[in-house]
């Protein structure tokens, strides 16, 4: 049956309640893969509990929804759904420990045509569960491959940067062959990326990184190429252009642009994260 689009705006996420302490947060830094050298200071000011940085990606951890889309009343074609792209504002730095209030709801959908998928992107708020001050707002941009020609608008064309020329900057990222064995410890349990067989149905060697481990890298190797501090990173967005697979390096090309910069990523020529877009606080 096709995509049911009111169910859709209608649902009722409800709120979700997420507590974390220093330990979780510094699992998550080590799943991007931090402190591969045990004595860079830097990646170990991410790993000291006691005066603890916490990476603002870390939010997109926070109370997620689940996997409320395979509820059959919805129409969507679970089988056919991929990760597209991701965006976050971090508004305020997560303390190393705390609890949060996570609220969700279709921000918008748009039909691609018949054959050709439908563009459903979530919205999700972050606060803190005492003050109710924002840490972090996302969208999620999910690709419905199999649920286009429902009947709806067209998704609305997007004016993306220019990257065409030399890059400003460039920067690397080498990924363990355990880094999403590690990452699925912050909540990721896709079998994914964690069962060989799986991947092999899934149509792939061996499990691959998870998408928002190469999203929250991306904030890392980008930030320290410009000389700025991984953990001031007020804005961070991409796609998800190709796979990659743990033990891959990454290699970054980005482009400054008055207080943000542009990037894409790389794993030896094959594109691997397109239109990426960062910006830190304090600029």
């Amino acid at each position: 049956m096709p995509i049911d689009s009111a169910a859709l705006f209608a649902h009722d996420f409800g709120e979700t309640r997420h507590a974390w302490q220093a330990r979780d947060a510094i699992l998550y830094a080590l799943g991007i893969g931090l402190a591969r050298d045990p004595l860079d200071e830097g990646d170990l000011a991410f790993m000291d509990e006691t005066a603890l940085k916490v990476l603002p990606t870390y939010a997109v951890t926070l109370a997620s929804p689940g996997m409320w889309m395979r509820d059959p009343r919805f129409g969507i074609d679970f089988t056919k759904l991929v990760h597209m792209a991701q965006a976050a504002w971090f508004e305020y730095p997560l303390p190393a420990s705390g609890e949060i209030v996570g609220t969700a709801r279709v921000h918008t959908l748009a039909d691609r045509g018949e054959g050709k998928g439908a563009i459903m992107v979530v919205e999700r708020e972050i606060r803190d569960a005492a003050d109710g001050r924002s840490y972090c707002r996302l969208h999620q941009t999910l690709l419905l491959r199999g649920d286009g020609g429902f009947g709806g608008e067209p998704p609305a064309r997007e004016q993306g940067f220019d990257f065409a020329g030399d890059p400003d900057a460039t920067g690397s990222f080498e990924t363990s062959p355990r880094a999403a064995l590690i990452y699925r410890l912050s909540g990721d349990w896709n079998p994914l990326h964690l069962k060989p067989d799986f991947a092999k149905k899934a149509g792939f060697e061996r499990p691959i990184l998870q998408g928002l481990a190469s999203y929250g890298i991306a904030g890392v190797a980008v930030s320290r190429a410009l000389g700025r501090d991984p953990s001031a990173v007020g804005h961070l967005s991409c796609r998800f252009s190709g796979v990659v697979m743990p033990g891959d390096t990454l290699t970054f090309r980005i482009w400054k642009d008055g207080a943000q910069a542009h990037f894409q990523g790389f794993v030896g020529d094959r594109k691997v994260l397109d239109g990426g877009r960062i910006e830190w606080r304090g600029n």
